[in-house]
């Protein structure tokens, strides 16, 4: 009876010594979480929503930035495959350029979740979760054009030419803006996502320019830049649109100096993805296809102040 008892005892101790290095190594996985530059709180905010999830989750995290610089992303990938992460979570540095790295760690049988961009390439990544980028586009384009009155001269301010989103941005916005013949587009220029790139192109364009009535841009930063820009040339009458639905513009917007952004749920889509990968993990499967699209909302003076970290509040 006592062995019993002893051998129960050992037994229950050893169980528990098992579950308790079960847990200490679930909790030691580590989930890579790689992204343009926290300098843009868009990114920024991927960054912290995909880390808040993982950790919640009981993962270990590392956080970087490639700057969009595929060899400086590529070398962040062998850090993360030297390191054994199970998953990397991905805003990539450039559609093609991207590729090979996504390749290399599904090879080391490390799958990548991408975020806000997608890659030109099926079935290498797990999974490419994006902003359905020109619903939300048309959905700008709109509110601009019933804010320019449907007539007069803008300018647009493209992101960078190497990012797919770039293209399917300003082909939502023209698609909607070119259907009306008195709105004339007299500049086209990239600030490559950068607030101080567009300002000065904005300057530039400006003064080439003086009587545009309005801007839209591809993103808020660029937004950003070119308000501050026309603020700065005594131009506070013209119409100015974004798109991300930073809190930088929202207070603009509550400000009366900037009229839209569109939302993208950068937040929500970084949490998303680490809930995929947790999925992929225990199960070997999302359970859903590889390119999910979230749609859009438009943020005007209406909702603004419902906006907080690229999440719509109640």
């Amino acid at each position: 009876m006592k062995f019993s008892k002893l051998a129960a005892g050992l037994a229950l101790g050893m169980m528990t010594g098992v579950a308790l290095i079960s847990s200490a190594m679930a909790q030691e996985q580590l989930v890579v979480i790689i992204t343009p530059s926290h300098d843009n709180p868009f990114f920024a905010a991927e960054a912290q929503g995909a880390e808040a999830r993982a950790k919640e989750l009981g993962y270990a995290t590392q956080v970087y930035s490639h700057d969009d610089d595929a060899n400086k992303q590529d070398q962040l990938f062998d850090t993360a495959i030297a390191s054994k992460a199970v998953a990397i979570i991905l805003d990539n540095a450039g559609a093609d350029a991207s590729v090979a790295a996504v390749q290399k760690a599904k090879d080391a049988g490390i799958p990548t979740f991408l975020i806000d961009r997608e890659i030109n390439a099926t079935g290498v990544a797990a999974a490419q979760i994006v902003s359905n980028n020109y619903q939300g586009a048309t959905l700008g384009a709109e509110s601009f054009v019933e804010a320019m009155g449907e007539k007069g001269n803008y300018v647009e301010l493209v992101g960078k030419e190497s990012d797919t989103n770039a293209g399917i941005r300003s082909k939502g916005y023209h698609d909607v803006i070119d259907q009306y013949p008195d709105l004339k587009m007299v500049a086209q220029q990239s600030a490559n996502w950068s607030q101080t790139e567009a300002f000065t192109k904005m300057e530039a364009i400006l003064q080439a320019n003086p009587d545009i009535q309005g801007v839209i841009a591809g993103n808020d930063t660029m937004a950003m830049g070119a308000q501050a820009a026309l603020e700065a040339a005594g131009r506070t009458d013209v119409i100015i649109a974004g798109f991300d639905g930073s809190n930088d513009v929202r207070d603009k917007i509550l400000e009366g100096k900037i009229h839209a952004t569109v939302l993208q749920p950068a937040y929500r889509q970084a949490q998303y993805a680490v809930e995929l990968a947790d999925k992929f993990l225990k199960e070997g499967s999302t359970g859903v296809d590889e390119k999910i699209s979230m749609d859009c909302v438009l943020i005007d003076a209406s909702n603004a102040a419902q906006l907080e970290t690229f999440q719509l509040k109640s």
